[in-house]
């Protein structure tokens, strides 16, 4: 399974960010920090796209994100083509969002979420499995939808129109 975790967060997670970066390093995780360490005001698109970028590229098996709610660094990370980053606010839909989605990031709030919960939600995103089979092709589907996506900016970019 995944051995190097990337994390990021906005100044509203910092606290639990460090909190979560301590209890995955006593798990024996790599952990790599692109979030703010500052109290002071910082943008969640930043850190979320800094993370998203390194589990696409494979300098990170994969991530675990937290702002405020876990919405807007999600929304940024889901930006990046090949993420796929689910906000959870229970280790049920953490569970879910692996096994049916191949969700190659996690996403929570720090305003939503105690720390108890979240270790709760990051235990049990990490230790489920995908399933494949018929959710491959919906994980496929979406995977599609990106690439779609990709060559209308590149049509558009070069003048070409499908």
């Amino acid at each position: 399974m995944w051995k190097k975790l990337v994390i990021g967060n906005d100044h509203a997670a910092l606290a639990l960010k460090n909190e979560i970066m301590d209890y995955l390093k006593g798990k024996g995780y790599e952990v790599i920090n692109v979030g703010t360490d500052s109290p002071e005001s910082f943008p969640y698109p930043i850190s979320g796209y800094r993370a998203a970028k390194m589990v696409a590229s494979g300098e990170a098996d994969a991530g675990i994100l937290i702002c405020g709610t876990g919405l807007g660094i999600s929304l940024a990370a889901n930006k990046v083509n090949g993420i796929r980053c689910c906000v959870c606010s229970e280790p049920y839909t953490a569970r879910m969002s692996r096994q049916h989605n191949n969700a190659n990031m996690l996403a929570f709030g720090a305003r939503v979420v105690g720390l108890d919960l979240a270790k709760m939600i990051v235990d049990e995103w990490l230790a489920t499995e995908f399933e494949g089979g018929r959710h491959q092709v919906r994980v496929d589907m979406i995977m599609e939808i990106e690439q779609k996506q990709s060559l209308e900016a590149a049509d558009k970019e070069t003048g070409r129109v499908n």
